[in-house]
């Protein structure tokens, strides 16, 4: 799902809400939780699951096409732990109807 989809579906199920506030409500919510995660907080939804940043430390890369050694910075990558409850939803199995 993209943001512009997340955006339009929560749209239609609020139709008292207009597009561009619903935009602005999102951005700023993915904004605040890259900012917490810039941090070093872990940004945990109920239910959902849990995102944080991990560092990876410098190493040495190399170019799959030419074989080229080249040194990789040090970076953080976004981490995400599911919740119970979605690892449980995605895991339902469905009962075949009759």
């Amino acid at each position: 799902m993209l943001k512009s989809e997340l955006i339009r579906r929560i749209a239609s199920q609020n139709p008292h809400l207009y597009q561009h506030d619903i935009d602005k409500i999102v951005t700023v919510i993915l904004d605040e939780m890259v900012e917490a995660m810039r941090r070093g907080d872990r940004v945990e939804l109920r239910g959902f699951g849990a995102f944080s940043a991990k560092l990876r430390g410098a190493h040495q890369g190399r170019n799959p096409r030419t074989g080229v050694a080249f040194q990789v910075s040090k970076k953080a990558v976004a981490s995400f732990k599911t919740g119970k409850e979605v690892r449980a939803r995605l895991n339902r199995e469905t009962v075949p109807s009759p």
